[in-house]
């Protein structure tokens, strides 16, 4: 039952997300006069009268339909960010940050992975390796270099597959890399007929179903840090809960197998790995994994964070990508 409650934690805390987003250029920095992070549902991004960008397909080899976001800047030659999302979500977890990156010049280009969001499954296993394979699509479909990557909890390992299955396409394209609470081995030691076991619950239409319940948002507490909002609790359980039951049950199979080390230990570019003290999920050893073996990686922990940061702390994650964009 540990093992079972601790896989029905990650799924959900790696679906967590927002799902408002203020139109580019509608808002400030994001932090408030005294310093504290937005708050409430209209804060998240997406509300009442707000335009939601435009997304164009890519298609895959084998025929996934990717929903690609590709916000630009104001001006010419601006920095490129591309924030991969996590695992039961869609594109819109970064969305606050993507907001405060683009106030600052920033080019930020988003995408829904497979089988989330408005993308289709496609016919390839849904594994790490394929979401890497996903990234390269993105990455030459937009035509962007000198890049920086960003991603969340999956999307961390989805850039971490980058490098491990397309090192060539990192090499020419990557600038830089932010892994912000995620993990490149598998993030428990569980048997493969318990990992069994938990992706069956994982794709389980009641599990959607207690998601929504009343008391749905007991179930996904937990991923979160010290005074978490209420508002970033419901919409958590609430993404993970409309994410189709076997896209996350196939995904959790992989990430039971997963081992990217000989894959990292090659990165070339400077490496930021976040991670809250509080992230009971991909715990802060598995970030002290990664920066051991990323060749010169540099570590950032954040105080009574969760592991849900870019909604938890989206000034902090912003800042460190921001970094990261001037070298």
């Amino acid at each position: 039952m540990l093992v079972l409650g601790a896989t029905v934690a990650a799924g959900v805390a790696a679906g967590a997300a927002y799902r408002r987003f203020v139109r580019a250029g509608g808002a400030g920095s994001g932090r408030s006069g005294d310093g504290a992070l937005d708050e409430g549902p209209l804060a998240l991004g997406w509300g009442p009268g707000v335009v939601r960008p435009d997304h164009r397909i890519i298609t895959t080899p084998d025929g996934a339909r990717l929903a690609v976001s590709d916000l630009p800047s104001a001006s010419s030659g601006a920095p490129v960010v591309v924030l991969p999302h996590c695992w039961g979500c869609s594109h819109e977890i970064w969305l606050p940050v993507a907001r405060r990156l683009r106030d600052h010049g920033h080019r930020v280009v988003l995408y829904d992975q497979r089988g989330h969001g408005f993308s289709t499954r496609g016919s390839a296993p849904l594994t790490v390796e394929t979401l890497g394979h996903d990234l390269s699509d993105v990455l030459d479909a937009t035509g962007v270099r000198d890049v920086v990557l960003g991603g969340h909890s999956m999307g961390g390992m989805t850039i971490m597959s980058l490098a491990t299955h397309r090192p060539e396409v990192f090499q020419d394209r990557v600038k830089a890399a932010v892994l912000v609470a995620t993990a490149a081995t598998a993030m428990s030691g569980q048997s493969a007929r318990s990992a069994r076991v938990a992706g069956a619950v994982i794709s389980s239409p009641m599990l959607s179903r207690a998601m929504r319940s009343r008391n749905g948002h007991v179930l996904v507490r937990g991923v979160f840090g010290a005074n978490p909002e209420r508002s970033h609790i419901d919409l958590t359980r609430q993404l993970f809960a409309d994410c189709h039951g076997p896209v996350r049950g196939d995904f959790l199979l992989s990430f039971s197998t997963m081992d990217l080390l000989e894959g990292i230990a090659t990165i070339d570019v400077p490496t930021t790995v976040m991670v809250g003290s509080r992230d009971t999920l991909t715990v802060p050893a598995k970030a002290d994994q990664m920066v051991s073996t990323i060749p010169g990686a540099r570590l950032v922990t954040l105080g009574d964070r969760g592991h849900m940061l870019p909604l938890e702390d989206p000034d902090a994650v912003t800042d460190e990508i921001m970094r990261a964009v001037k070298g």
